[in-house]
């Protein structure tokens, strides 16, 4: 069995967690798979897993040896494509990142057309709402919402989304509106874990103005804070494009827009490298195209 071969195998035991499951993702005996993996490590001259009876861990020169197998398989994969013409016609798999709800509002639209226009392309979406690392996990393209560090990466600015405070036209006539961030002190305030669960919230495009939170209920999803300020509960803030839809619908309204944070970028991220593929290249187009039109909605959404 030739190197590449081997570490093909090894990737994908990684991937799949256990011996067994890679043997069957590629159609290979268990035995077969695992001797593939221990001739590697000999040839190599050191454990790349450790292995119990329940549970496979890469040795800390198994995790910086996978993260080279992936970059290899990936350069070989380019290469053979370049050979049989797919920097022209898009083919081939490509891996998808994004926000959680982002990527099913936004960014699954986007794939599903891109797939009907090229039809020798797979995609697999991983759609978390946490930072994912592109050349670690396998992953060749992720649209971000944040304010990007300095990385090897090669981002692409498609648009930006606001931080917008939202409260149900039912909860504003019971209670009135605020007119400054420190009216919010007397109003219910439906808090989050995680992007704004913070006890202070900063307003004002220099995030000069602090505000102390006191929310009795906090919530662990969006969609739970965004039904409890539909239900005319409170008040929260959310990115704009998570309550687009109910703010379009009537069933949200957005205050204090005066006093709102600077926008928040979205860019289009692939990793940068010799030369980029026609997969990745045509999605990056196609999907820079269309989320410059879909944010470009979201951010005036809700002002006066």
């Amino acid at each position: 069995m030739d190197r590449w071969q081997a570490m093909r195998i090894f990737v994908q035991v990684v991937e799949s967690s256990g011996f067994a499951p890679a043997a069957k993702a590629l159609h290979m005996s268990p035995p077969s798979v695992t001797r593939a993996v221990a001739k590697l490590e000999d040839q190599i001259g050191t454990r790349l897993l450790v292995r119990t009876t329940r549970s496979l861990k890469l040795t800390a020169a198994g995790e910086g040896y996978v993260a080279d197998c992936r970059r290899i398989l990936a350069e070989i994969a380019e290469a053979e494509a370049n050979a049989a013409g797919s920097f022209t016609h898009p083919a081939g798999s490509l891996t998808v990142t994004a926000p959680a709800l982002f990527g099913r509002l936004h960014v699954l639209p986007i794939i599903l057309d891109f797939l009907d226009l090229y039809p020798a392309m797979q995609v697999k979406t991983v759609f978390v709402d946490r930072v994912t690392n592109l050349v670690d996990e396998g992953l060749d393209v992720a649209v971000r919402i944040a304010a990007l560090p300095p990385s090897g990466l090669i981002a692409r600015r498609v648009g930006s989304v606001r931080q917008v405070l939202c409260g149900s036209p039912d909860y504003f006539a019971r209670f009135g509106e605020p007119l400054s961030p420190l009216d919010l002190a007397r109003h219910r305030m439906i808090g989050r874990d995680g992007l704004f669960g913070d006890s202070e919230w900063l307003f004002g495009r220099d995030s000069s103005i602090r505000v102390p939170i006191s929310a009795r209920l906090v919530c662990n999803t969006n969609d739970a804070a965004i039904g409890a300020a539909v239900a005319g509960w409170g008040l929260s803030r959310f990115q704009s494009y998570q309550v687009a839809p109910d703010i379009q619908a009537g069933q949200l309204k957005v205050v204090l827009s005066d006093y709102e944070r600077d926008p928040v970028p979205i860019h289009v991220v692939h990793a940068e490298g010799r030369m980029v593929s026609a997969r990745v290249r045509a999605f990056v187009d196609f999907a820079a195209e269309r989320l410059r039109r879909r944010a470009g909605v979201n951010a005036d959404l809700g002002r006066p």
